[in-house]
Parts: C-alpha cells; sequence; structure tokens
C-alpha cells in the first residue's frame, strides 16, 4: 500500500473541477443537478460540492420525508445555508399505498427489509421524477466509500444516481471536505443514522467507521477485520451491478487494489 497523505484542499480543488468536467461532457452549461437533502453528512457536502462547481442557480434540493421527519430542520437548514431551491415531497402517501397493494394482492408479511429499502427506492424515483418534469437534469448519489464496501445502502435506492461525487472517498474524508467547504459543523458532524430504528449505522454494523477506514486506506487488520472483508465479499454485488461514474482520487484503496472495485 501507498502512504496515505490526504490533502483536503487539493481533493475538494479537483473534486470541484471534475464536477465542473462531468457537466460539461454529460449536458450542456444549463444543466442542472438535482439531489436528495437529508440532513445527513453526505448530503450536505454534495450539495456544498454541487454550488461551488456550477452555482446555486443549477442546483435543487429535494425534502422527502416518510410521513413525519423528526430531523426536517436539519435538511432545510442546508438549502437555506446554500440558497438553493428546493422541493419537499412527502412520500408517505406513495408508501402507504404500494404497501397496501403489496399486502393485498399477495398476503405476504413485510419484512425488515421492505420497510428499510422501500422508502429509498421511492425517494430515487422522486428525483428522477422531478428531474424529468424539470427537464435537462441529473441526479447526484450521495452515496460514500465506506457504506458502500460495506453494502451499507439500497441497491436502486440511495446506491442509484447519474454520477457519484464522494464514492471513492470515505467518511472522515466526506467530514474533512465539508468543513474545508465551510457547511455547518453540527450537519457535517452529525451521527449517520437511518432514521427509522433509533440506532446508528455503527450500532447496526456492529463496527464504527474509522475501522472500516483504515482497511480502505492502510489495509489495517483491526478487530473486525474478517467481519468487514466478509461483509463486503457478500455485498459487493451491488457494486458490481451499478457502477456509476465516479470521482477518482488518487489515494490508496485496499478493496480496488485487491478486488478491482
Amino acid at each position: 500500500m501507498e502512504p496515505y497523505n490526504f490533502n483536503v484542499g487539493q481533493i475538494t480543488e479537483s473534486l470541484i473541477c471534475w464536477i465542473k468536467d462531468w457537466f460539461l461532457k454529460n449536458g450542456n452549461s444549463c444543466t442542472k443537478a438535482v439531489l436528495g437533502i437529508s440532513g445527513g453528512k453526505d448530503s450536505t457536502v454534495v450539495a456544498g460540492l454541487l454550488v461551488k462547481a456550477l452555482g446555486k442557480e443549477r442546483v435543487i434540493g429535494v425534502l422527502m420525508p416518510n410521513g413525519e421527519q423528526p430531523d426536517i430542520e436539519d435538511s432545510l437548514s442546508v438549502v437555506k445555508h446554500l440558497g438553493i431551491k428546493y422541493f419537499v415531497v412527502n412520500i408517505n402517501n406513495a408508501y402507504k399505498g404500494l404497501t397496501s397493494e403489496i399486502k393485498e394482492q399477495t398476503g405476504l408479511d413485510l419484512t425488515p427489509q421492505y420497510l428499510t429499502n422501500t422508502p429509498a427506492r421511492l425517494r430515487m424515483t422522486t428525483l428522477y421524477g422531478i428531474a424529468a418534469n424539470i427537464g435537462n437534469c441529473r441526479i447526484a448519489n450521495t452515496c460514500n466509500r465506506s457504506e458502500d464496501v460495506q453494502g451499507y445502502s439500497t441497491h436502486y435506492g440511495d446506491s442509484a444516481g447519474d454520477f457519484a461525487p464522494l464514492s471513492k472517498l470515505t467518511t472522515e474524508e466526506v467530514v474533512a471536505i465539508g468543513d474545508y467547504i465551510g457547511m455547518p459543523f453540527t450537519l457535517t458532524h452529525k451521527v449517520p443514522s437511518d432514521g427509522m430504528c433509533g440506532k446508528t449505522d455503527e450500532d447496526n454494523l456492529g463496527w464504527k467507521y474509522s475501522e472500516i477506514n483504515k482497511v480502505i486506506r492502510l489495509n489495517e487488520k483491526g478487530e473486525h477485520y474478517d467481519a468487514i472483508i466478509k461483509r463486503y465479499n457478500g455485498m459487493k454485488f451491488k457494486l458490481d451491478i451499478v457502477r456509476i461514474p465516479a470521482f477518482q482520487p488518487n489515494l490508496p484503496d485496499y478493496f480496488f487494489e485487491t478486488y478491482n472495485f
């Protein structure tokens, strides 16, 4: 493995240039970026990067509560901080309608997998629906490398999109970029959770993102190393199927160098 040195200024400026170049090659100067705003660090940082790269008039945020969202003020603070246009689309009626129809037609009980993944897929459908009606839009994927190598995203939900600014950057690097571009500290350092089960992402995984990040950048074999590799092997089909154009930082990556993804 190469020595790991994360130069936040250099990486951030390269990332902003990458976004600009991607939009020049995949649309035109009028193309808008659409992204879901959850109030967490990833969508917060992506929104800030898009404004830096494209200007606030070309960035559209979409808030998508499923019924009541206790931390929706965090989402609102992002769009207000950046001064971008935004929509609030409550997916609850769509979710309840679809769920009711599935239960009625199949007679099946709802599984935790359904309850977790269906709202995420409806949110991605919402983003593409809004983009189709506005026209000439591209959808931002907001996943990061630490989540992706553990399969901690919904297949064809938040794992989808047209371009991926953060998918090769770890959680710690995303936080550093958010701080560098001046996004609100309380959001960039917000503890990640799915907002549904009351647990943090790290509670659900059983290990910390910092340990995953040490595997990614240093191939450091900590307490949960074997479990992290096992989970990656069980979930990497998601990465194999959905390969979104992504910013590629010049940083060591154990999973890429070992598994070529």
